[in-house]
């Protein structure tokens, strides 16, 4: 390829020929340009730019307080650092309150970020929000299974799809969103057992996060990949790196060598 020929971004339909063809599907967050870049170097197919900005860059303990304004912002910028994967923003918490509020609020992150879909988390009750944004020529990835939007809803994190009740609850609406015309579906933290029977029921693609390797492809938060935190990534995430110690190390020895090359500098004496 020429240094000069222009890369082209991956689009749904490079996706669903994924799928097709059984081919795995890469998935990462990121959160600025910096970031963007490197996982995209590295050969990402779909960069999430996902409402865990929250806890990862904002400090937050959830999602929750995550703002319209916030996602805009960090998917602008991956934007600018981007030029290949599928871009997925996601839609935060209150955005969708229903179709009429997602249209709105998706068509602006549209507008002001150039990602090329959304995300939304929830499941039959999301149907018509997917519904209204396929047919106003929004691109949608749908998330069931464990969503951290309505973690106080549902009493806290943990594995879903235990129970027949369950289980059944989550076929329905992978069925159900497939319908809708979501693009992809997002399992989280369901049963490995369970993601496989979907991933095989679907034309789609699952994207799982914690939920076995039957998926047809994987989504991870990036800082749990590569080892940049201050608290223990969740139990499924197996860090390639330990970035967190790197930094630690270099700022470190900066710390130490800035003190010990500088010796006291005086006062002026004050004028008597």
């Amino acid at each position: 390829m020429s240094a000069h020929t222009p890369t082209r971004r991956l689009t749904i339909r490079d996706i669903a020929a994924m799928r097709q063809r059984g081919e795995a599907i890469a998935m990462l967050t990121a959160y600025d340009a910096t970031m963007a870049r490197l996982v995209e170097m590295a050969g990402t197919d779909m960069i999430l730019i996902g409402d865990s900005l929250g806890n990862v860059v904002l400090g937050h303990e959830t999602t929750l307080p995550v703002t319209l304004d916030d996602m805009i912002r960090h998917a602008a910028a991956v934007k600018r650092g981007s030029s290949r994967a599928l871009l997925v923003c996601d839609l935060p918490f209150g955005s969708v309150s229903g179709p009429d509020a997602a249209l709105a609020n998706a068509v602006r992150v549209m507008k002001e970020t150039g990602v090329e879909a959304v995300k939304v988390e929830g499941g039959l009750v999301m149907v018509p929000v997917v519904e209204r944004l396929v047919a106003h020529g929004i691109a949608v990835i749908a998330h069931i299974g464990l969503t951290p939007q309505a973690v106080h809803q549902m009493g806290g994190y943990y594995m879903h799809g235990k129970d027949e009740a369950s289980a059944a609850r989550l076929r329905q609406e992978a069925k159900a969103l497939e319908a809708a015309g979501a693009f992809a579906i997002v399992l989280e933290c369901v049963t490995p057992a369970l993601a496989a029977e979907i991933t095989h029921a679907l034309t789609i693609p699952t994207i799982g996060i914690g939920s076995g390797k039957d998926c047809a492809g994987q989504v991870l938060v990036i800082n749990d990949l590569i080892g940049l935190n201050t608290s223990p990534p969740p139990s499924f995430a197996k860090p390639r790196a330990d970035v967190a110690a790197i930094i630690r190390a270099a700022v470190g020895d900066y710390v130490a060598e800035t003190k010990a090359e500088r010796q006291p500098i005086p006062l002026p004496r004050r004028a008597e």
